[in-house]
Formats: C-alpha cells, sequence, structure tokens
C-alpha cells in the first residue's frame, strides 16, 4: 500500500545515503526537506556503528512528513492501534510489533516497505512517517518550536529502523541519549524536560 496520494518532492540523492523526502502539499510551506534530510542522515549515520572496512549495514531510508489521517490508517492497518500518534518507522527488514487482533498484515500480504528498485540490496533501512499536525501540536503542549520536536520526531523514528526500541528503562536511557547526540549534532535543541 504505497504513499501515492501526494506528489514526492524531487530531491538529489547522495550515493552514500539516499533520503528521499515526501512531503505533504498542505506542509510544504513550513518544512524545508534539506534540513529534514540531514537530520535523517545524520540519525542514520549516528544510530548504528561503523564497521571496521566496511560501509554501514544501513545507508538510505525514506522520510514522509504526513496527516493525522494517513498515520492513523498506517497505525490501524499495521500496529493494530486505531489511535493517533506522532511517528511511525516500517522497517525493511525487521518486523514491528503487531498490537491487535488476529495475524498481522504484513504476514500474509505483500510487504508494505519495498526499497526503491535501484536500492534493493543496497542498505534500505525503510520508512518514517512522521504526522506534521500531531508534531504542531506536541510542540505547543511542550512550549517549544514545532522545528525542535520535528528533529526529536525524525530521530526517533529512524532509531527504531536500527532496531531500537525503549520498552525497557535501559533502551529507553539509551535511545535518548542518541536522539540527545543526533540532535546536538546538528544544533537542534532537544525539545524534553
Amino acid at each position: 500500500m504505497p504513499l501515492c496520494y501526494h506528489q514526492p518532492v524531487k530531491t538529489a540523492a547522495s550515493p552514500a545515503r539516499r533520503i528521499p523526502v515526501q512531503v505533504f502539499p498542505a506542509y510544504r510551506r513550513g518544512l524545508s526537506v534539506p534540513w529534514l534530510r540531514r537530520l535523517a542522515q545524520q540519525a542514520l549515520a549516528l544510530g548504528q556503528p561503523m564497521p571496521k572496512g566496511g560501509p554501514p549495514r544501513y545507508r538510505g531510508l525514506s522520510l514522509t512528513i504526513a496527516d493525522d489521517d494517513t498515520v492513523r490508517r498506517l497505525n490501524r492497518d499495521y500496529r493494530g492501534l486505531d489511535e493517533p500518534t506522532d511517528v511511525l518507522a516500517f522497517a525493511f527488514d525487521h518486523p514491528g510489533e503487531f498490537q491487535g487482533e488476529g495475524p498481522s498484515p504484513t504476514a500474509t500480504d505483500v510487504p508494505f516497505i519495498l526499497p526503491p528498485s535501484d536500492d534493493a540490496d543496497q542498505g534500505f533501512a525503510g520508512e518514517v512517517i512522521v504526522s506534521y499536525p500531531q508534531c504542531q501540536r506536541q510542540a505547543q503542549a511542550g512550549g517549544h518550536p514545532a522545528q525542535d520536536e520535528m528533529a526529536l520526531l525524525i530521530a526517533h523514528g529512524v532509531l527504531h529502523l536500527l532496531g531500537y526500541d525503549h520498552g525497557a528503562p535501559e533502551e529507553e536511557a539509551t535511545m535518548q541519549a542518541l536522539e540527545g547526540r543526533i540532535l546536538a549534532q546538528l544544533g537542534a535543541r532537544d525539545p524534553r524536560p
């Protein structure tokens, strides 16, 4: 079920890390695609250890900035949770936790996340999808700029693609430390208290 009802923003691909960024038309005015891409690249680079003498395991991902309805529908269909959320991460090579009734749709259907045709075996991590309206609401509730919230959500989603989780306190501490490091590298403020 590809996100085909919006037009992608054309982006220049880096040979080392491919990060196509798609922004729903209603939000293009308030977001910088190069900035979004840099955030995703930084999270991808800092979130995985660099192997000695070889390229990193993951070199690309896809980032989409969407609306509430789209993110809620994806959350319902692919996680079994019919509720809004701020960020979803669909990893290419490991399934997320399905919390609904019955089998996960990815266990029986065609995979939802497919790498771009030229990236089939080139370290594609998956897709991060952020709800821009939810990002704005969280920023307003926290009393900080939406840009800071967006930076945190992208870092958080990319780290999920890389296999990080926050179910246990030690996992959460590791993930939050990496998020803080990613934000600091880009000069973004961590909006968490």
